[in-house]
């Protein structure tokens, strides 16, 4: 638990090395969150030499701080420790994101899309570990975020489909990882008319409350032939985000609807 002075500088001089060989690695913010990298994988850095380099030393990083759990641990505590670790992690699997931005594929949305929400769920695990004990974790996103089943999206002649953040949530906690889908009628401010007759929403939005919470009881009592024949709504006219209305699998990728009968909200990312 103690060490002597001459240790103690040992390691101060080891975490000065790694910050003198990372810092001017890091280069400009700029050059790392150039929007324009998403279509076109030449204006990434994320192959560029000085990436590279900066991947091996979070490799070397990360290896420092396993070796050196128990010292680490001895002179902070647990949780400082584990808090130093997922930051280095997140930073890789950034490193390793931003690497795969750079490389031109068929599948490189689709790999980008896996990796973000494989990230995010990695992140919302370590939350849920630091909450233990204080309460529950309640967190909002997207549908196609954190519903269970896979998500199928359409970028433009290509289909896209990854296992989204509530699908490695579901496998990590189990039933311990209940999710809300929403659902709205109509929606002018979105370009969303009224549901189609005999769609989810349709259905849903027949009575007459303006809000309805509703358990999907895992899709049980409702035959195949039922869940198949379920039509599907049409989308929005305004808003990108709203990409899968309800249909059959909604039963069991969520444990309950909020369905209203309308909103004013234009937000991105509010279905």
């Amino acid at each position: 638990m103690y060490c002597t002075r001459k240790e103690k500088t040992s390691q101060d001089e080891s975490s000065q090395e790694y910050r003198k060989r990372i810092d001017p690695l890091l280069g400009k913010d700029a050059d790392w969150e150039n929007p324009a990298a998403i279509l076109d994988p030449s204006k990434s850095i994320g192959q560029e030499a000085q990436a590279r380099a900066l991947r091996i030393e979070t490799e070397e990083l990360i290896a420092e701080l396993h070796v050196r759990h128990p010292e680490l641990v001895a002179k902070s505590n647990e949780s400082r420790y584990l808090e130093a670790v997922h930051y280095a992690v997140v930073a890789r699997q950034l490193l390793h994101y931003h690497a795969t931005l750079a490389q031109a594929s068929a599948k490189r949305y689709e790999r980008l899309l896996n990796i973000r929400d494989a990230m995010m769920g990695e992140n919302l695990a370590y939350i849920v570990s630091r909450e233990q004990g204080r309460g529950k974790v309640l967190v909002f996103a997207h549908n196609s975020h954190l519903k269970r089943g896979k998500v199928q999206w359409q970028w433009g002649n290509e289909t896209v489909i990854w296992w989204p953040v509530g699908s490695h949530l579901h496998e990590r906690f189990g039933r311990r990882y209940a999710v809300i889908g929403s659902a709205v009628g109509e929606s002018l401010a979105n370009g969303i008319g009224q549901p189609e007759a005999g769609t989810l929403e349709a259905r849903l939005t027949s009575t007459p409350e303006p809000v309805r919470f509703i358990p999907t009881h895992q899709g049980q009592g409702l035959s195949a032939s039922e869940m198949a024949a379920l039509p599907i709504r049409s989308g929005s006219q305004k808003n990108r985000s709203y990409t899968e209305p309800l249909n059959s699998q909604s039963f069991t990728d969520f444990d309950w609807f909020a369905v209203l009968d309308t909103t004013a909200y234009n937000g991105w990312g509010n279905f």
